[in-house]
């Protein structure tokens, strides 16, 4: 089943989310399972990110093989976050735009 997984990074600022995006790769090398990842900023400069994955299994496994060996070469704290299990999803007109090209 389809997950949404919702990120606050607290103390993790823009140049950090730069780093680990890098160090990671998953622009370049996206991991089985992603489908949808966005990030933004708050207002106090927080790192806020929200994924859409097909299972909680394919998120961990990319948490565990590579994201958090990113976390901690950058030494940057993990974000808090929450997992919902996907009851809805809607693409619209101009994702496109938003896409890495």
């Amino acid at each position: 089943m389809a997950i949404l997984c919702i990120f606050t990074g607290q103390g993790f600022t823009k140049q950090m989310y730069e780093d680990l995006k890098r160090e990671v790769d998953w622009e370049n090398k996206p991991p089985a399972g992603v489908m949808l990842h966005a990030a933004g900023l708050d207002d106090s400069g927080n790192i806020q990110v929200a994924d859409l994955w097909e299972s909680e299994q394919d998120f961990n496994n990319f948490v565990t093989t590579r994201l958090k060996a990113g976390f901690d070469k950058i030494n940057a704290p993990m974000p808090d976050g929450q997992i919902y299990q996907v009851h809805n999803v809607n693409v619209f007109q101009g994702i496109d735009s938003y896409q890495r090209k």
